[in-house]
């Protein structure tokens, strides 16, 4: 790589033409050639790419159709995208015709450390820079099928085993770039923190913090550390991923979500935590339910069993269980929902007599939350089966029992909130609209508090069915007049 620049020639430069796609940019960006070049050296010598040194002749060879070499790509799309608030990609710059950056498009994404680090890194930042709600989430496709489960597949594939030096203790205070212990403390308690945070208020108020978080620790993870942190470092933006995943999903920004999980898969795999990724694996699958998926979803599912058979604690695996349940509900089959139900309340019978902590991340997973996982199969079952009452009624006492549960944990208002109204929709399905509308109020109530774009679509299309049923009667018109007033449809910020 020669050090005038870090261009090189390619087969499109060969036969050269002006880029126009970059002058267009440049021309309306109202920078100077030798303005361009300065902000490029500086951005190169941010990543410590010292070899870069560009001027403006070699700025008039871009534009006449010079292809440079990465990173000067990527900090042309970062100065640019950040010079007009949006994403301007490498090939909206012209400068790669090949085939379409992993990390702009799809998840089939390399599965190294390296480039994971460098992905989740472009991904947070753009995703801080434009900090407007959907942007990136129009520039990106939700994968589905084939094309999202066969690179998930690669998960199970064991990668090159690097040597295992002997542990090194953590220094008390920062050394040449080697985070300290109460450093590296401090990470993973506040990735718990924020993860309480989106239990109690949804994911709409501190997306963003989380991101921040992420963006953060892929800059640690850029550093010289110890093998022992490097590994720790992963599973901490594996978990902040994943969060910002889920958060992502709760505000309905599905495909900024899909690609933050396919992300934290990435980094639970460099952290060589199966359990972890198993979680994320179950995150994506629920996701699947949610947009009308459950067959991509049952795939993710058994994905997770199979990858953390030998490592999964019992709490972990009845999650799994339960949502293995979900998607055979959605799939429309009884028999194998019941089973997979039967299989997540006995294997939660185990969790007392695990030897070992469970981790932050699955402790959310309650006798609250078994119930209320078992009981929407139950329901979701009733709907597949054309509104059938003997579904409905098994989901009762179980929906019951997790509204029953959650009144009691002020710490996941956003899980209480859904499961009244699911019960609320159990009531609609056994004809009694009185009783769901009284649940259907409550969990109004508790929505103005919980910032979830995803309580809000469930409490909406609840009273749409409650008006197609029953709308003569005075409790749903009370309810949907209640409805406009509380929970008005409004584009919020992100």
């Amino acid at each position: 790589m020669s050090g005038n620049g870090g261009s090189g020639t390619t087969a499109a430069s060969i036969d050269k033409r002006p880029n126009e796609l970059l002058t267009s940019w440049f021309v309306r960006s109202g920078w100077s050639k030798g303005e361009l070049a300065r902000q490029v050296n500086r951005r190169a010598r941010q990543l410590g790419a010292n070899h870069i040194s560009t001027d403006t002749s070699r700025v008039r060879r871009w534009l006449d159709g010079e292809n440079p070499r990465e990173p000067i790509p990527r900090i042309l799309s970062e100065l640019f995208s950040e010079r007009f608030g949006c994403v301007v990609s490498v090939d909206d710059l012209g400068l790669r015709t090949a085939r379409q950056s992993p990390s702009a498009t799809g998840v089939d994404l390399p599965w190294t450390g390296p480039q994971t680090v460098a992905l989740l890194s472009e991904f947070s930042r753009s995703d801080l820079m434009l900090a407007r709600r959907g942007f990136l989430g129009t520039s990106l496709a939700l994968s589905a099928g084939p094309s999202l489960i066969e690179p998930m597949q690669r998960w199970l594939v064991p990668g090159p085993q690097a040597p295992q030096p002997e542990p090194e203790p953590l220094a008390a205070s920062r050394r040449g770039g080697r985070l300290s212990r109460p450093e590296l403390d401090l990470l993973e308690s506040t990735t718990v923190m924020f993860r309480q945070w989106d239990a109690q208020c949804g994911g709409g108020l501190r997306r963003k913090a989380v991101v921040g978080q992420l963006h953060e620790v892929t800059d640690l993870l850029q550093e010289p550390q110890p093998e022992a942190t490097t590994r720790k470092l992963f599973k901490v933006a594996a978990e902040l991923a994943e969060l910002a995943g889920w958060m992502s999903y709760d505000v309905g920004l599905q495909p900024t979500a899909q690609k933050y999980f396919v992300l934290a898969l990435h980094a639970a795999k460099e952290a060589g935590d199966k359990p972890l990724g198993s979680y994320v694996l179950s995150s994506m699958s629920r996701q699947m339910i949610h947009l009308g998926r459950p067959e991509d979803a049952l795939e993710l599912i058994h994905l997770a069993q199979y990858g953390s058979r030998d490592c999964a604690s019992p709490r972990t695996q009845s999650m799994l269980y339960a949502m293995e349940a979900r998607a055979y509900a959605n799939m429309g089959q009884p028999g194998k929902c019941k089973r997979a139900v039967r299989m997540a309340e006995d294997t939660f019978a185990d969790v007392d007599e695990w030897d070992e902590p469970d981790a932050d991340w699955i402790r959310f997973f309650s006798e609250a939350e078994l119930h209320g996982e078992n009981s929407h199969s139950y329901r979701d079952l009733a709907y597949v089966a054309g509104r059938s009452p003997t579904y409905a009624s098994l989901a009762e006492p179980v929906m019951q029992r997790a509204v029953d549960l959650f009144a009691q944990d002020a710490e996941h208002q956003r899980s209480y909130a859904l499961n009244l109204i699911g019960m609320a929709t159990v009531h609609l399905l056994q004809r009694e609209p009185e009783r769901s509308a009284v649940l259907a109020e409550k969990a109004m109530y508790i929505a103005k508090k919980v910032r979830s774009e995803r309580v809000n679509t469930r409490i909406r299309k609840t009273v749409d069915t409650a008006v197609r049923d029953f709308g003569d009667l005075g409790e749903v018109v009370d309810l949907t007049e209640k409805l406009a007033l509380e929970l008005p449809e409004t584009a919020e910020a992100v």
